[in-house]
């Protein structure tokens, strides 16, 4: 329509009437480049050719070789088919290439998904190094922490890594939280001593479920990584330890402030011991009973209004499930304000040492590396 009365009103206009972009029209206009499909070549091989280089390729003394063996044998042998490049193309285009060695296929793990609403109900564990007093040694803290409470639950030092020596940390601290079967779920990464027997068939006798963390996917344990995180970046922790006894020593001092002393940015700054306890409603109440105090004198220094404590967390999680059945409020705080007369402090604090090298298996073969009846207090 443009083109025919293009002459009496000219393209412009007639492209603002219609609503169409000037360079629309244009580009409508251009010359239509020719189609190349179905156009062969002229260097292409032809069929018949195709086909005799495929019959030499699968010859029985080339079958087992690859094109640039096929390519320089025929050369040796005074004969040119094609380029090295065309003969795999040819054998692409009849399904012949393929990688010939059986290469591995890492199974896709899933990203555990667990949540927590009260104390004992998700426990994370991890082995970390201290550095020892030379080059090359080391001491290896095992750490069993609950993530709803923070609480360190166990803790053990010893001189090397021994699935035995975990399995008995476990075991000593489910005894001493009197942990009911099918009511926790233990969480690690895949370490050896986490992954290994005697800690799996523990923990099915004992009716405990046990999750890993994807392979080297460190986000998968962020609990005890930030306590371990908490721990090194003390004021106090050294360079290196002098000795296991210095380690040990060290461990004792930090893991009581930790519990019941450390105010805890995720508990709303409450102690772990105050969550794990059921403590944590009551001290809250007498944080917000001082605010109140303060704001009665001072009102018009709070902006806002009157002041309340941080809200305590009701349930954590590591990889948050996707369709998380949450429990009411009711049951929630049940969960923390648990009994508390029954429990001491030292109720699930496990101080687990080593008395000697041989208790350690310091310098015992892997098959005799045995615990004995008093490696706990």
């Amino acid at each position: 329509m443009i083109g025919e009365k293009q002459n009496l009103f000219g393209i412009k206009p007639l492209c603002m009437a219609l609503g169409i972009a000037r360079s629309s029209y244009y580009w409508s206009q251009r010359p239509k480049p020719r189609s190349t499909t179905g156009m062969r070549q002229p260097r292409e091989l032809s069929v018949e050719e195709c086909q005799q280089v495929l019959s030499v390729l699968n010859e029985k003394r080339f079958c087992d070789q690859a094109p640039a063996q096929v390519y320089a044998t025929l050369l040796d042998e005074g004969q040119y088919l094609c380029s090295e490049r065309t003969m795999y193309r040819i054998l692409a285009e009849n399904q012949q290439v393929r990688e010939r060695r059986d290469q591995l296929c890492h199974p896709r793990y899933q990203a555990p998904e667990l949540l927590a609403t009260r104390p004992n109900e998700v426990w994370s564990w991890d082995i970390t190094k201290l550095l020892g007093p030379t080059k090359w040694t080391y001491f290896y803290l095992y750490v069993i922490l609950d993530i709803f409470s923070r609480y360190v639950v166990g803790w053990m030092v010893a001189y090397r890594e021994s699935a035995q020596l975990a399995k008995r940390l476990i075991e000593q601290t489910l005894e001493r939280q009197q942990i009911e079967p099918g009511s926790l779920t233990l969480h690690a990464d895949r370490g050896s001593s986490m992954t290994s027997k005697p800690v799996a068939f523990l923990l099915a006798e004992l009716g405990i479920t046990k999750t890993h963390s994807r392979p080297h996917v460190s986000n998968d344990n962020p609990y005890s990584e930030s306590q371990f995180k908490t721990m090194k970046y003390r004021p106090e922790f050294p360079e290196r330890f002098g000795c296991y006894q210095d380690a040990r020593g060290f461990c004792g001092e930090f893991f009581p402030w930790y519990n019941h002393e450390h105010h805890h940015s995720g508990l709303g700054f409450l102690t772990p011991s105050e969550v794990h306890f059921g403590q944590a409603e009551q001290r809250r109440e007498q944080r917000a009973l001082v605010l109140r105090s303060a704001f009665e004198k001072n009102p018009e220094r709070f902006v806002r209004g009157l002041p309340r404590p941080p809200a305590l967390p009701e349930k954590v999680w590591i990889n948050k499930p996707k369709e998380a059945v949450s429990k009411n409020d009711s049951e929630v705080l049940g969960a923390v304000n648990g009994p508390v007369d029954s429990l001491s402090h030292k109720n699930g604090f496990h101080n687990c040492p080593i008395l000697n090298e041989q208790q350690s298996g310091r310098d015992l073969p892997m098959d005799q590396n045995q615990v004995s009846e008093d490696l706990a207090q």
